[in-house]
């Protein structure tokens, strides 16, 4: 009777684990039958924009360092905007629910202490790019255990992290903040900017020291650095460092190869997956190369030190502001004198597109869709363009008053290239702030109350929110082809394909309200079953047609 049921248990055991195997195999199948996982394509990103200091304070007790307290021209100091406030919104869902897939905030390395006033009343380094010393996180932002933390929430939820890379200039001069020894930076001549010669080798601005990015003498490091590290006790460590850097690369200890290496820092130490380069046109073009080097080395060894960590296959990203460049210049920038291409040699992976805002105002859908795809598969073919809006430094926005928010989101999100939603567009965040100077207009804290209390508000970001979301899910939209089905009504659909991954959709805008027939033969077959992503419907494909029928001026169709 022992041996019976012996048997019989062993019987059981081998059964189950033929069903275990089964089953297994059956869930592998149904995965591979299923669709591939969307792949995440930095040439179609839905890329958000902030400025670390204005979007939301998530920790009130560091808003004061280093006696910052003088009173200020109106939003020109520290508002309490920090690491902590970023990641609060990352985990509560609010860049997933808007579609958001990379953000990119300003510098986060320590600012100059003090303040400078050039006729506009007081200004600290809230905004990130007055470098003192680039080894530490401003305080007034957070600590390397906040940006850790970041990283980490944002990756769990398929976020990257771009950071922001000043390689051209320190902070201002001021009592707190002495200058940086004469072979370090430049501080004589201001730049005219009519030939390449004086946009490069001069100051931005005055009283902007500029580091002196050409030369390639060694340089002792600025003695007010040594101290300060001294003083925190950590100059022996960070001396080591840099000695294993110039040993490894064999660069000389000139001032840029000392920038590029801290900026590095932040790629194996913290894992982030970007950089937004500053200031590209007014530093020699070899430096980028260089800096993407470096920058391409790091992530390697990031990726190989944490193999549990690593997101996908994707490269380091490099994105340059070459300010006024635009994208029907193709890959060269002219200077007046000479033309610089950041493309090629190997720099940058796109540029930031500072024409884009005038091709929104003076095209209509189609034109402005079509002028876009034909620039990316040929003058631009294997690189990408970053599309916004609005920023934090461009006086003239496509919609300063915030009367045109959807016209503005169906513009900038279901555009081919990568999109940069700048904090606030989503909300009508106003960019226009009474008894401010210059950009400070640009630079309020995010609108928080009016995305809880206003009914219009709520209404934009809804809206902001289906087209991110779809955008995000779909890389056809910003990577893909583009192709018009008909002009009126609107419908066009976009195809992309990489590897054995294909993405197929169809939008309509500008549309009749109520019930509409598509012709989308050209694209899904019949008895496919569509989803449209803004009303919550579905619709089988009958005839090469699909109905929808809702009281919105716009479809987005996917296969169901």
């Amino acid at each position: 009777m022992k041996k019976i049921s012996l048997l019989i248990c062993i019987s059981l055991m081998i059964l189950n684990c033929k069903n275990q195997s089964n089953s297994e195999e059956t869930n592998g199948k149904e995965l591979s039958s299923d669709k591939i996982e969307t792949p995440f394509v930095w040439e179609a990103a839905n890329l958000y924009f902030l400025l670390t200091d204005r979007f939301n304070n998530g920790d009130t007790s560091n808003d004061v360092n280093f006696d910052r307290t003088l009173e200020t021209g109106k939003l020109r100091g520290f508002k309490g905007g920090d690491i902590k406030g970023i990641t609060q919104k990352v985990k509560e869902g609010y860049f997933t629910d808007l579609g958001i897939n990379a953000i990119w905030m300003t510098p986060i390395v320590e600012q100059i202490h003090g303040g400078t006033d050039e006729g506009t009343g007081v200004s600290y380094g809230f905004h990130g790019y007055w470098a003192k010393d680039w080894t530490k996180i401003d305080p007034n932002f957070g600590t390397k255990e906040d940006l850790h933390e970041l990283v980490k929430e944002a990756h769990a939820r398929g976020i990257r992290i771009v950071l922001d890379a000043v390689i051209n200039h320190t902070g201002p001069v001021t009592e707190k903040d002495p200058v940086w020894p004469e072979e370090w930076v430049r501080t004589d001549k201001q730049c005219s900017y009519e030939d390449y010669e004086n946009t490069i080798s001069c100051t931005l601005v005055a009283n902007l020291p500029d580091i002196r990015t050409e030369s390639n003498e060694n340089v002792e490091l600025p003695p007010q650095l040594v101290e300060k590290w001294k003083a925190e006790g950590r100059y022996e460590q960070e001396v080591k460092e840099l000695d294993a850097f110039f040993e490894r690369t064999g660069h000389p200890r000139a001032p840029r190869f000392y920038i590029i290496k801290w900026l590095t820092d932040y790629i194996t130490e913290f894992g982030v997956d970007g950089y937004r380069a500053d200031t590209v046109k007014h530093t020699e073009e070899y430096v980028w190369e260089e800096f993407k080097a470096e920058c391409d080395f790091a992530f390697s060894a990031y990726k190989k030190n944490n193999l549990d960590k690593v997101l996908d296959d994707n490269n380091f990203y490099l994105v340059g502001e070459v300010y006024n460049y635009g994208v029907s210049s193709g890959q060269e920038f002219d200077f007046g004198d000479r033309k610089v291409n950041y493309f090629n040699p190997p720099s940058f992976q796109s540029l930031i597109n500072f024409e884009f805002k005038y091709n929104a105002k003076d095209k209509d859908y189609q034109d402005l869709f079509a002028h876009y795809d034909d620039i990316l598969h040929n003058e631009l073919k294997g690189f990408g363009t970053l599309n916004y809006l609005s920023s934090h430094d461009d006086g003239q926005p496509f919609d300063a008053v915030r009367k045109k928010p959807f016209e503005a989101a169906n513009k900038l999100l279901l555009s081919p290239g990568t999109s940069q939603v700048y904090y606030g567009d989503e909300s009508s965040r106003s960019l226009i702030i009474p008894d401010t100077e210059g950009d400070a207009t640009l630079r309020s804290m995010m609108n928080w109350d009016s995305i809880a209390k206003r009914k219009h508000t709520k209404e934009v970001l809804a809206h902001w929110q289906k087209l991110g979301q779809f955008r995000a899910k779909h890389p056809a939209i910003g990577a893909g082809t583009h192709q018009m089905i008909t002009a009126s009504p609107y419908y066009f659909y976009r195809s992309y394909q990489k590897g054995n991954y294909k993405d197929l959709v169809v939008v309509g805008l500008k549309l009749e309200k109520g019930k509409k027939v598509i012709d989308v033969s050209k694209v899904f077959e019949d008895d496919d079953v569509l989803y449209d992503a803004y009303s919550d419907q579905t619709s089988k494909v009958e005839k090469g047609r699909v109905t929808i029928t809702s009281q919105f001026d716009i479809v987005l169709l996917e296969r169901k």
